[in-house]
């Protein structure tokens, strides 16, 4: 697995991530999620994200790859569903960090975002502060944000985190053109989420409730070839190699998909003359698009 520098975090972490979102399901076994998870950071895959609303995730990893915790970078977020505790208040940072390292079986999280909040939310002292005060005490090394748009570009010049989280993929290249350059001058370690766009070209008719549908009403008017590629690999490739991303993380719960992830990434950047195309059509169609959320 390619190997890069998370921005000037002292991390490092692998061309392709882990979204752990699926083995939070109780329909994946315990055995299949700890194979799985297993597998990932044999297969270099050393960047595992994880969250405090991904069901069993938390819990699943924290069991499972608790035992060679020096082998993977861990990335979770927070700020919300602490009970008793408001949402997006210091105590609700600070217990659901201790809560996030008793089920994750560590003693220090890597990267801890603040989970797609808003703008005015984002900006307060208070939440802030109370992310300093956890990496000051060791429970996290980088405070992060995860979002996109306003928020994110704020979060990017504000000298306040030492990474972002943001979509990236064929459908969404808003960060790529307006957040990232501003992230790569000041060193911030990038992680790129939803790059096979929520596999919005499975559908043959326009999706109802599975997350996908502004994604697949982008594809349609960007209507791109398949350039020779296989759908997912042309997605992959491009958010992988995208102009200042660190790692994009890809969610699954079977070996076989994981297996083949891993393979087009090792395949390296799309050729030249197909990142120029699909630069060329979002430019014609995709510049006023927002990102998603």
């Amino acid at each position: 697995m390619i190997n890069r520098t998370f921005g000037r975090t002292g991390l490092n972490v692998g061309a392709l991530g882990f979204g752990a979102g699926h083995i939070g399901t109780p329909d994946l076994s315990e055995q299949d999620a700890g194979t799985l998870l297993n597998r990932a950071v044999d297969r270099g895959v050393t960047l595992i994200d994880t969250a405090r609303g991904y069901g069993l995730s938390e819990e699943r990893v924290g069991r499972h790859l608790g035992w060679r915790r020096q082998d993977y970078v861990l990335s979770s977020k927070g700020g919300y569903d602490v009970p008793g505790t408001p949402d997006w208040t210091p105590d609700a940072i600070r217990l659901g960090i201790e809560r996030a390292l008793r089920t994750l079986n560590t003693d220090h999280i890597d990267i801890f975002h603040l989970h797609s909040c808003p703008l005015d939310v984002l900006r307060r002292d208070d939440l802030l502060g109370a992310l300093d005060a956890a990496r000051q005490a060791g429970h996290i090394r980088v405070a992060a944000y995860s979002g996109e748009n306003d928020a994110l570009a704020w979060a990017v010049s504000s000298d306040r985190f030492g990474s972002v989280q943001t979509s990236v993929n064929l459908a969404d290249q808003w960060s790529v053109h307006h957040a990232l350059p501003g992230a790569a001058e000041r060193g911030l370690g990038v992680i790129g989420k939803r790059p096979v766009a929520n596999m919005a070209w499975t559908y043959r008719e326009r999706p109802d409730g599975q997350y996908a549908e502004a994604y697949w009403d982008r594809l349609q008017r960007l209507n791109l070839p398949d350039y020779g590629l296989d759908r997912t690999e042309l997605a992959l490739r491009y958010a992988a190699f995208a102009p200042g991303v660190d790692s994009v993380i890809v969610g699954t719960a079977r070996t076989e998909n994981l297996e083949r992830n891993v393979r087009i990434v090792e395949r390296g950047p799309l050729p030249a003359d197909v990142l120029h195309d699909i630069e060329t059509r979002w430019q014609a169609h995709g510049q006023d698009w927002g990102g998603e959320i």
